[in-house]
């Protein structure tokens, strides 16, 4: 690959994919972001986390959150190009996934709106009731600035990967519609949305995952009253973009998504978006990394020449340059997987259970691959790398929460060892990789992975993580490969 793509996210997507969808759309968002974004980004991440202003002068709770206007503008760009509200003029997930790709490139924390908003909007659209869609689908498709945003509110004070236990909110009948939801959401992503699809126990419902259910909260009450009130807003080390705090909800009004019994599946739909995003942003920031580390070693000049010129430092770049296509074939995968089976309901098809496993090895693995190119990216850079002043140090912290969002790399694996187990979506992937695999790797991979499922249950999790990494490190390199013939094709 030419180094010179790495400076465009577009270009890149391009040299990747081949004929890009929307790809007018991408490159003018880039110009966008050239032009005028990129100061906006740099400005709020510098900043420390925004007031929270709990009453206005007449005593009344207004929860607002005091963004300067630049901060809108740029968060407003995206919704109005497209990122939501082409995913269902066009009935495709791609404009979401490659504006989101763009956007991560330049500001990997703002994608995190735009996909939460999008979270909101596809289980609203698939499971509510006609006369929800009516009322609360067409703001969030909005194209302008009086778009609605949407959250996804899981996570409650004892953490989010245990939902069974963790999630203690109580959803109460009112009528024949409502519900009203008394609780609190510890880490509450896009905190001031106007909509949020919220994990709740509805009173009477059986104890774990099977007696939850999936409600959308909006921000406020038909009286104009607010129906969930922000406690404060976390400080975090990165994604300032986004503001993230906790959540009370106070007999608060909400409707019920899908049936009562199907919550769990619903619960996991929404969180698949999000993981598959995250494995999206997680490849712009391994190219924006590599970027950055590019445009300083052409100009970094030591021992008589500039460091790219060193063959040390250049092989190193030109072996991440490799690790960045590995990793955007198997996010890309995901993103493709889920294209197809995104309309699927309860049960799951097969197609659906390989997309699974894809989308666990691509967040867990492109989430870890972010980090070590960030880290890379500073050494490159020396001393200025570990300057807040200058770029390359942001994306460090940036990778670290990329890590962390939608489930830690310990939950990809749990979760992924649970596909294969109970789904054999192991055996789906290798069918699915085999025409493009390294026979020879096929077939030591096939052996590794059966071999592990035989372990007794206790050591078949304590020694997932090896396994894990070889299994998503194949896919990689199988699908990287399939995407290379098909270019040549």
């Amino acid at each position: 690959m030419d180094l010179e793509t790495l400076r465009s996210p577009t270009a890149f997507l391009r040299a990747t994919l081949g004929d890009v969808p929307y790809e007018d759309v991408l490159r003018d968002y880039e110009a966008w972001w050239r032009e005028e974004g990129l100061a906006i980004s740099e400005a709020v991440d510098k900043l420390s986390t925004p007031p929270l202003r709990l009453f206005d002068r007449w005593g009344n709770r207004v929860d607002e959150i005091l963004y300067p206007p630049d901060y809108r503008r740029m968060l407003h760009e995206g919704y109005k190009r497209g990122v939501v509200w082409r995913v269902f003029q066009d009935g495709s997930l791609l404009p979401f996934y490659l504006l989101g790709y763009v956007t991560a490139f330049f500001d990997a924390g703002l994608y995190c709106p735009y996909t939460v908003s999008l979270a909101t909007a596809v289980p609203l659209e698939k499971y509510g009731s006609e006369a929800l869609k009516a009322r609360f689908l067409p703001p969030l498709l909005r194209r302008d600035e009086g778009v609605w945003q949407g959250a996804t509110w899981m996570t409650e004070a004892k953490g989010g990967s245990d939902l069974g236990s963790g999630v203690e909110t109580v959803a109460v009948p009112l009528d024949a519609e409502r519900w009203a939801l008394e609780g609190e959401k510890y880490f509450a992503s896009n905190a001031g949305a106007e909509l949020a699809v919220v994990a709740a126990r509805p009173e009477g419902a059986p104890p774990g995952v099977r007696g939850l259910a999936l409600f959308l909260l909006p921000r406020h009450r038909e009286d104009g009253s607010l129906n969930y009130f922000i406690r404060r807003l976390k400080d975090k080390i990165a994604t300032r973009a986004v503001p993230t705090g906790e959540v009370e909800l106070r007999e608060s009004e909400a409707f019920l998504l899908g049936k009562l019994e199907h919550g769990i599946y619903l619960i996991l739909e929404v969180l698949n978006i999000s993981r598959v995003a995250n494995g999206v942003g997680s490849v712009a920031l391994m190219q924006r990394c590599l970027a950055e580390a590019l445009e300083f070693a052409e100009k970094r000049v030591a021992f008589g020449k500039p460091i790219l010129e060193h063959p040390l430092l250049r092989r190193q770049l030109e072996a991440r340059v490799e690790e960045l296509q590995r990793a955007f074939a198997l996010a890309w995968e995901a993103v493709r997987l889920l294209n197809d089976v995104w309309r699927e309901t309860p049960r799951y098809s097969e197609r659906y259970h390989l997309f699974r496993l894809v989308a666990h090895l691509a967040k867990y693995w492109t989430a870890e691959r972010a980090i070590q190119a960030a880290k890379w990216a500073m050494e490159a850079h020396g001393g200025a790398g570990a300057l807040h002043e200058y770029p390359v140090e942001r994306w460090l912290r940036e990778a670290m929460i990329l890590s962390i969002w939608e489930g830690t790399p310990h939950r990809q694996m749990l979760d992924g060892l649970e596909a294969m187990e109970r789904k054999r979506a192991h055996e789906l992937l290798f069918e699915h990789v085999e025409p493009h695999a390294d026979p020879e790797a096929l077939k030591a991979v096939q052996a590794r992975v059966e071999a592990h499922l035989r372990l007794d249950p206790q050591e078949r999790e304590a020694h997932i993580e090896k396994v894990f990494d070889e299994l998503a490190r194949f896919a990689a390199e199988a699908l990287r490969a399939k995407r290379a013939q098909t270019q040549q094709a």
